[in-house]
């Protein structure tokens, strides 16, 4: 509709799409989804349209409220980041089957080994379980034989789709 019987529209629409797309990095669906629409409503104000632009922004805002209220795409929210060095000496077992029993999800994210190759550096995503204690936790892993300098940091606003 903004577009009409435009040549020249048409090859703009065609050019800005392409700049915005290949020379930004989205890492979510939703948001080149939004970049487009403010794209298009950028298009319809700049064409005279303001009808069109005025309606679907109201129509568009309403419908991502309403997205966020009921957290659409949501796979899980992430508690907490867990790090600590692990020698490889220790019983592996040991630490897995306590964050089976502490967590709802894990998710190992990082494993480097150090330059002596006795250690190695883990990085879990994790969430724990209903009731679950972030220092129980800690001191429950400290105590296990072969792991150090366990770090646990809170990333709860941080929403995986």
């Amino acid at each position: 509709m903004v577009i009409g019987n435009s040549l020249a529209r048409a090859f703009a629409l065609v050019g800005a799409l392409s700049i915005i797309r290949f020379r930004t990095v989205l890492k979510d669906t939703k948001d080149i989804a939004i970049v487009f629409l403010t794209l298009g409503i950028g298009l319809a104000v700049g064409t005279n349209n303001y009808f069109i632009a005025v309606s679907t922004t109201i129509f568009m805002c309403i419908l991502m409220w309403i997205f966020f209220k009921s957290n659409y795409g949501l796979l899980h929210v992430t508690e907490f980041i867990l790090r600590f060095y692990y020698s490889r000496q220790g019983d592996e077992s040991e630490y897995l089957d306590l964050l089976e029993v502490t967590t709802k999800y894990i998710n190992l994210l990082h494993m480097e080994p150090t330059e002596d190759g006795e250690k190695i550096y883990l990085t879990y995503d994790i969430s724990l379980k209903e009731g679950g204690n972030a220092k129980d936790l800690v001191s429950k892993l400290t105590k296990i034989k072969g792991i150090e300098e366990v770090v646990l940091v809170s990333s709860k606003s941080d929403i995986d789709y």
